[in-house]
Parts: structure tokens; sequence; C-alpha cells
């Protein structure tokens, strides 16, 4: 694999245009969004297929609702907002709303995690993960790069139900070829080393590749996973990693609490109890910061990988 950390795009750039391809395939969809369509992207749509667009306000619970209603009409919601808002503030219509009745609406929600940056802590959606994967019949996405996100765009359509999908602010190197397949439920290895095995989503998986890059000429051999999908997880491959490494290390640019260390926790303690190094947001909100400096200070970068892989191996 060799990536280009020079080259990047946001994830929610990546959403936008790929929203806008399946708008051209399929009448069925319908875009909502809460007065940010030009932050989420969803403004690509909205060119091209204005009848099918709809800006609610900054009415994120109402937004739900309307979704869910139009759900009951066999249209299929496509619902954007900031993260913050579209699992946080509307969590009760999400739960009541959407998931209860098992109403096919996708929530894509932009602007995660720390690396939102000088928007600062109200604005920095640490707890969503945790708060969607309790959801019954809710199925979560976190995507890595540019060619995931077009493809869980498209890939969520085929599901009959809610998804919340996690997309990211911040531009990230594209890890991924077009040709490249994945699925939903099913982690991706990147190596096959035997020293540790480093477990990402989101934004972090093209950190945790740079580590391993680094890692392996200082001769130590790490294995990458990169769980694109947190529900359903894929145990098999966690299992796998946790049987033939000696170390598992989580990364995620979201609360250790809930969220994918949490998960990975979860799985291994029911089926092959091993420690489980959690690198994330330790129980804090976060700060007002560039995007690359918050992921430094809360040691979710690609040195403070290799500093704990180091010192673990």
């Amino acid at each position: 694999m060799n990536i280009n950390y020079e080259v990047k795009k946001a994830t929610r750039q990546s959403y936008g245009e790929a929203l806008k391809e399946l708008g051209e395939k399929y009448n069925d969809i319908v875009v909502l969004d809460a007065d940010l369509s030009s932050a989420t992207k969803t403004e690509l749509f909205a060119k091209e297929f204005p009848n099918r667009f709809f800006d609610i306000g900054i009415a994120e619970q109402d937004m739900m609702g309307t979704a869910a209603g139009l759900a009951t009409c066999n249209k299929i919601p496509y619902v954007s907002t900031f993260a913050v808002f579209a699992a946080g503030r509307a969590y009760d219509q999400i739960r009541n709303s959407i998931c209860y009745p098992k109403l096919n609406v996708k929530i894509c929600a932009t602007h995660c995690g720390v690396t939102v940056g000088e928007d600062g802590a109200t604005h920095q959606m640490l707890e969503d993960i945790s708060l969607m994967r309790t959801l019954p019949n809710m199925t979560v996405v976190s995507v890595s790069d540019d060619t995931q996100a077009k493809w869980a765009v498209q890939e969520i359509y085929n599901i009959n139900g809610p998804v919340y999908l996690r997309l990211a602010r911040l531009a990230t190197p594209i890890i991924y070829d077009a040709n490249d397949k994945f699925e939903i439920g099913k982690g991706i290895q990147i190596g096959d080393g035997t020293d540790a095995t480093v477990i990402a989503t989101g934004v972090t998986v093209a950190e945790a590749i740079k580590a391993k890059e680094k890692l392996q000429s200082e001769g130590k051999n790490i294995r990458v996973i990169d769980m694109h999908t947190i529900k359903p997880i894929d145990k098999d491959i966690i299992i796998k990693a946790a049987k033939e490494t000696k170390h598992i290390i989580t990364v995620e640019d979201h609360s250790i609490i809930g969220g994918l260390g949490s998960s990975v926790c979860e799985v291994l303690s029911e089926n092959y109890p091993k420690i489980v190094h959690r690198m994330g947001i330790k129980d804090t909100f976060g700060k007002s910061g560039k995007a690359e400096e918050l992921l430094k200070y809360f040691k979710i970068d690609s040195n403070a990988i290799c500093e704990k892989i180091t010192k673990l191996v």
C-alpha cells in the first residue's frame, strides 16, 4: 500500500459528490439539511435536484421527524448536519421516530471528533458512536477516506433500515484505490505483523498506517485494521488479531468510553480475553485549535501511536 500523504480530501466532500451521483441513479432519494448545506456538502445535491432537497433550517429534531415521515412514503432520506446536532440534539427523535419503527433513514453526520478544530468543544462530538451503536436497528459506519466514503454512501442505500454514517471535516490522505472492495460489517486488515495490531476508524486509520510504516523501518511488525463498520462489528477479525499478535491497541477520534475501544473490549472479553490499550479522548471535552495540533494534543496521531507501541514492544 503506497499512500501519498500529501494528497488529501475530506470525507464530507466525498459524501457530497457521492450523494449527487446517487441522486442521478435513484429517484426515491431525498436529502434534508439543517442550514449547513455548504459545510456538509449537500449543496452539490441541492443544485442538481432542488425538488428533492429540503433545508429544514436550524431545527434538527424537526428534521429527523420529517425524515421519518418521508421514509413512511417510500422515500429514502439522507439527513445531514454536524454530528453534535445529529446524534446529540436529535437523539430522542432518532431513537423513537426512526430506530423504534426501523425506518429507512440515513443519518450522515459531518464534523465529528476533535478534528472539527477551531469550532471547539461545543461542536466536537466525541460521543456519537457511543450513542448510535446502542440503539437497536441502527447500523454505524465510520469511513476513513474518499474512496471508502463514496462506497458507503452507495452501500447504505441498500440497507433497509436506519444507518449512522460518520464523516469528517478534516482533509485526510486517500488510502484506497477505486477498485478496492469493502463490505459492511467486515474490517480491513492491512499487513500481517505479529508484534501488535492497531485497530482504528475514521481519520485515525491514516495515522495508524503512517505509524505502521515508521515502525516497520525500526524492525517492528505491525498490522492495522480499518474498522469502518462499528456496528455490526467484525468479531472474527478482532479475535484473529488477538490470537496472532502480542498487543491490541485501538485508536479513535472519539471518547474511549462507548466507542471503538469499548466495542473491541466487549468482543474480546466474551471471546478471547486480552488487554486492550485504548487511545482516544479520555473522558474529557475537546479544545479549540487546529485539527492536526489536536490530534497531537490528545495523543491520537501517528507519533503517539509509535510511542505507545514502542513502550509495549
